[in-house]
C-alpha cells in the first residue's frame, strides 16, 4: 500500500467551492453564473492565499522571536513560474480545487492557464533563486527572499519575418495578481546623488533625490511543513508623483517627470546598459532593492527600537549575495551603521563581515561586475569613499600577508588608472563570510584561476555548493505521469520530500515490464507537447522522432552555435547527396533562448537557427526525418512541457565557462539522456549516473587551456573537417538568407577567425558522438533503461540538498522546528 506524506488539506471540496464562490462575489464582483475562467483563477488564488495565511502569520512571527537565525536572500531575479499549482500542491488542496471548479462548471486547463507568468527573472540564475527559496519553506528554513517587481519583465521574445529576435514589453502585470499583496506602510526611503558632507566631525550625506520602495509580498509555502516563507519584492514609486502647479500651467509631461524617473527603477530586468544611462539605472535598481532590503530586515527584527543593538544582527539574519548584482549592499550596510546607528568602522566591519555571504555565478571575467567609480561617486557618493576606505585596509592587510607586489595590485578592489574600476566580485569576497562555488569543477576553478589570488590569502573562505531544482515544481507539478510511476516504484511519496530516495528505482531499471511503462510515460508527453506545441506555436512535430532540445539563455560560450552547425551538417549531407534521408535517425531539434537586447551575435545566432528551421521544414527531401523548431520567450511554462518530453538534453557549452547548470538537472529528473562536456555540474552528473548513461564529448578544461596558449587557429578546423566546411560554406552561401551572402557574414567570421569558446575545436567530436547517440537510440528499451538510472541517480540534484549544503557549511542555521 502506498504510503501518503503529502500535504491534504481537511477542508472539502464542497467547502472549497464555496470559498471560491464567496471570492467570486465578495472580491471579483461577480456570480459563478457570470464569471470567466480568469476571474474563477483570481479568486481561487485568493482562497489559496487565505488558506496559507495562518501558517505565514506563524512564520512570521517565529523568524522575528528568533527561534534560529533567518536566511535573506538577495537576488535580482527570481523566476517563479505560475504560483497557482505549486500553492495548491503545498497547502493540499489539489484534488478539492479540481472537484471544486467541476461543480462551479469551469474547465480545470482553463483556470490554470489563466495565470500570467511573472516575469521576474531570465535565466537559471533566477530559477535557482526561486528553487532556492521553495526548498527554504519546505525544510522550514526562516528566510526571507528580497529583489525587485519588475513591471514588465525582462521582455517578451517574438520573431519578426527574416527570424530576427524582436523585444517587446512583458504586460504581466496588466491584469488581476493576486498572489502579491502592496503594503504602503512599511515602505523604504531609498536616496541617490547629492554630495557628502563635514558635521561635526562626521560624513553626511545629502542626497539630491529619494524614491519610495514599496513591498509587495508574495507567500512562499513549503512542502509538508507547514511553514509559508517571504518573497519580498520592492516596486518604486515617487515622493513627488504629480506637479500640480507644473500642470496647471499646462506643461503635462514635467508635471509627471518625477514619477516617470523613480518609477523606471522597476520597470524592466537588465536594462540595456551600453549606454551611460542604462549602467546608471542598472546601478540605481541594484542599490535601490538591497538598501530597502537591509533596512526592512532591520525594522522586522527590531520591531519599535529607535538605537537597536545590531551588534546582534548578524545573529538574527545572514544575507546571500546571488552574484555581483547585491554586492553593493556591503557598503550601505556599513554606511547605516557608521552614518545612521553611530558605529565605528571595527565594529561596524565586524557586523558586517558577518552578514554577508557570496554566491559567485560565472567564471566568464566580463560577467563579473565592474562599476566605474565615477558613476558610482556621482550616485553614491557616501557608499564610494566607504569602498575607497574598504579598499584602503584591504591594502594595508595585504602588505602584511602577501610578499608579490603584483599580486597586490590584481588584488585591489578599486583599479587603478585613468577610470577607476570598482571590482564588485572583488568587494564580495574581501568583505563575505564565505565563498561559494556552484559546482564542484566551478568552484575548483573559483579557487585556481578566478579569484586565485584570494583563495591564496582566504583559503578558508571558499567552498562549494553544487545546484539544485525542486522536485516539486519539475517532476511533480511538470511530469504528473512519472511521479505516480515513481510513487508506484517506490511504495512511497516521500521522495518529494526526500529525494535521494530516487536511488530505489535502481532495481526497476532491470525489469523489462516496468522500463516499458516508463518508456510508455516518456511517449505519452512527447505527444502532450506536440499537442502544445501546435496550440502555442503552430508547430507540426512527429512525436516518433526523437526530441532533442537545447534550451538556456543565449550565449557564444553555451554554443547553440555547434548544435545549429550539426544539423546543417546533416542537411548538407542529405542535399548534397552524400547520406540518404532514409539513414537519417528521425529527429525533431527543439530550441529555446532569449539573446540580451545588445548582443549581437547571440540575435544573429537565434536569425540563424530560425532560418534553418524555414528551410529545412519545408523541403520535402528531408521531411519526416529531420526538422528544427524555435520557439519564441522560452519560460518556466513551456519548460514545464518540454522537459517531460525530451529524450536527448543538449549541454555543450565549452569545459571550463558554464559555472553549474540546472536545466541538466531537470532534464535528467525526467529520464532524458544528456550528451555534454565536462562542464559545470555535467561533471558530477555524470558521475552519479554512470559514465555509460552519459554522451561525453569534447575537450577538457585543461585541453582548452593548453590549445589557447598554443594559439587557437579555428580556419585549421574547417579545413580539416569536411562535413564542418559544408555547413559553414552553406551558412557563408546564404542558403539560409534567400541568397544573401552578407546576412551572417559577421558570424562566419567570427567562427573562422576568432571563435573563442571554441565551437570548430569540438565539432568533429560532436559529430562523433552521434553515432553512439544514434545506435542507443535504435534499440528502444535500453535507451529507456539507461534514462530511468538517470532518474534514479539524480536525487542529489534536489534543492533541499543544495538548502541543507548550505546550512552546513555557510549559514549555521537550522530550521524553526
Amino acid at each position: 500500500m502506498t504510503e501518503q506524506t503529502a500535504p491534504h488539506s481537511p477542508i472539502s471540496a464542497e467547502q472549497f467551492a464555496e470559498q471560491i464562490r464567496q471570492e467570486l462575489e465578495y472580491s471579483q464582483g461577480v456570480r459563478p453564473e457570470q464569471a470567466t475562467a480568469a476571474d474563477v483563477y483570481v479568486a481561487t488564488s485568493l482562497a489559496v492565499r487565505k488558506q496559507l495565511m495562518d501558517s505565514w502569520m506563524r512564520t512570521q512571527q517565529d523568524i522575528v522571536q528568533g527561534k534560529t537565525k533567518a536566511v535573506g536572500y538577495l537576488s535580482a531575479e527570481f523566476l517563479m513560474g505560475k504560483q497557482l499549482r505549486n500553492a495548491l500542491l503545498s497547502a493540499g488542496l489539489t484534488d478539492q480545487f479540481e472537484q471544486a471548479v467541476t461543480q462551479l462548471g469551469f474547465d480545470i486547463q482553463a483556470v490554470i492557464d489563466a495565470e500570467v507568468e511573472p516575469g521576474l527573472g531570465n535565466g537559471g540564475l533566477g530559477r535557482l533563486a526561486a528553487c532556492y527559496i521553495d526548498s527554504m519553506a519546505s525544510l522550514a528554513v526562516p528566510a526571507f527572499g528580497y529583489g525587485i517587481q519588475y513591471r514588465y519583465g525582462i521582455f517578451k521574445q517574438e520573431f519578426d519575418a527574416q527570424g530576427r529576435q524582436v523585444e517587446r514589453p512583458d504586460y504581466w502585470l496588466d491584469n488581476e495578481e493576486p498572489w502579491g499583496h502592496v503594503d504602503y506602510n512599511r515602505s523604504q526611503r531609498v536616496s541617490f546623488g547629492g554630495k557628502v558632507v563635514e558635521e561635526n566631525g562626521h560624513k553626511v550625506w545629502k542626497p539630491a533625490w529619494s524614491v519610495r520602495a514599496v513591498p509587495v509580498d508574495y507567500l512562499v509555502p513549503g512542502y509538508a511543513s507547514g511553514r509559508v516563507n517571504t518573497l519580498r519584492l520592492w516596486s518604486a514609486k515617487s515622493y513627488d508623483e504629480f506637479d500640480l502647479l507644473t500642470f496647471n500651467n499646462s506643461q503635462y509631461l514635467d508635471a509627471v517627470r518625477p514619477q516617470v524617473k523613480a518609477e523606471n527603477i522597476s520597470k524592466i530586468l537588465y536594462p540595456e546598459d551600453s549606454t551611460p544611462q542604462g549602467k546608471s539605472l542598472r546601478l540605481e535598481q541594484q542599490y535601490f532593492f538591497v538598501s530597502a532590503s537591509i533596512h526592512d530586515a532591520i525594522r522586522v527584527f527590531y520591531p519599535g527600537q529607535d538605537q537597536p543593538d545590531l551588534t546582534s544582527f548578524p545573529d538574527k539574519i545572514c544575507f546571500q549575495l546571488n552574484d555581483t548584482h547585491p554586492v553593493i549592499g556591503i557598503p550601505e550596510l556599513m554606511r547605516v551603521l557608521i552614518d545612521e546607528y553611530g558605529y565605528d568602522w571595527n565594529a561596524a566591519w565586524s557586523i558586517t563581515t558577518r552578514t554577508f555571504n557570496y554566491t559567485c555565478h560565472t567564471l566568464l571575467p566580463e560577467a563579473l561586475e565592474v562599476w566605474p567609480a565615477k558613476l558610482i561617486g556621482e550616485l553614491l557618493p557616501r557608499h564610494l569613499q566607504i569602498i575607497q576606505q574598504i579598499d584602503r585596509h584591504f591594502l594595508a592587510e595585504l602588505e602584511g600577508k602577501v610578499a608579490d607586489p603584483q599580486q597586490i595590485e590584481r588584488m585591489r578592489i578599486i583599479s587603478t588608472g585613468e577610470d577607476p574600476q570598482v571590482r564588485m566580485a572583488y568587494l564580495a569576497t574581501v568583505a563575505g563570510e564565505h565563498v561559494n562555488g556552484v559546482a564542484e569543477l566551478h568552484s575548483q576553478l573559483l579557487k585556481d584561476v578566478t579569484l586565485h589570488d584570494f583563495s591564496l590569502v582566504y583559503p578558508g573562505k571558499f567552498t562549494n555548493v553544487t545546484n539544485g531544482v525542486t522536485p516539486r515544481r519539475f517532476i511533480k507539478l511538470a511530469n504528473p505521469r512519472l511521479s505516480a510511476l515513481i510513487t508506484e516504484g517506490l511504495g512511497t511519496d516521500r521522495w518529494l520530500s526526500d529525494l535521494s530516495l530516487l536511488e530505489g528505482l535502481r532495481p526497476l531499471a532491470q525489469d523489462d515490464g516496468f522500463v516499458g511503462r516508463f518508456a510508455q510515460v516518456k511517449r505519452d508527453n512527447k505527444a502532450d507537447f506536440a499537442a502544445f506545441a501546435k496550440r502555442e506555436y503552430g508547430f507540426d512535430l512527429n512525436p516518433d522522432t526523437m526530441f532533442d532540445s537545447m534550451v538556456k539563455r543565449l550565449h557564444e560560450y553555451k554554443r547553440q552555435s555547434l548544435k545549429i552547425l550539426a544539423v546543417i551538417a546533416d542537411y548538407a549531407d542529405i542535399k548534397s547527396g552524400r547520406v540518404s534521408a532514409d539513414d537519417l535517425l528521425p529527429r525533431t531539434v527543439l530550441f529555446g533562448a532569449k539573446a540580451a537586447p545588445g548582443y549581437r551575435m547571440a540575435k544573429l545566432t537565434i536569425q540563424l537557427i530560425n532560418n534553418v528551421a524555414r528551410v529545412v521544414n519545408t523541403d520535402p527531401e528531408v521531411k519526416g526525418r529531420l526538422s528544427v523548431h524555435f520557439a519564441p520567450n522560452y519560460n518556466i511554462r513551456m519548460a514545464q512541457h518540454l522537459i517531460p518530453a525530451t529524450e536527448l538534453d543538449e549541454q555543450i557549452s565549452q569545459a571550463g565557462k558554464e559555472a553549474s547548470g540546472t536545466g541538466n538537472m531537470k532534464f535528467a529528473f525526467n529520464g532524458a539522456l544528456t550528451v555534454g562536456t565536462l562542464d559545470g555540474a555535467n561533471v558530477e552528473i555524470r558521475q552519479r549516473v554512470g559514465a555509460e548513461n552519459f554522451f561525453l564529448f569534447g575537450m577538457t578544461v585543461e585541453e582548452v587551456d593548453a590549445l589557447y596558449a598554443k594559439g587557437y587557429q579555428p580556419e585549421s578546423y574547417y579545413q580539416a573537417d569536411p562535413r564542418l566546411k559544408a555547413a559553414i560554406d552553406m551558412v557563408a552561401d546564404g542558403s539560409f538568407s534567400d541568397g544573401d551572402c552578407g546576412t551572417y557574414a559577421a558570424l562566419v567570421d567570427d567562427w573562422l577567425h576568432k571563435d573563442y569558446f571554441m565551437t570548430l575545436a569540438d565539432f568533429t567530436a560532436y559529430n562523433q558522438i552521434q553515432s553512439d547517440i544514434e545506435a542507443l537510440y535504435r534499440q528502444p528499451l535500453e535507451w529507456s533503461r539507461k534514462a530511468l538510472l538517470n532518474v534514479a541517480s539524480s536525487g542529489f540534484f534536489s534543492s533541499d540538498r543544495a538548502i541543507g549544503d548550505y546550512l552546513e557549511r555557510i549559514w549555521k542555521t537550522g530550521s524553526m522546528d
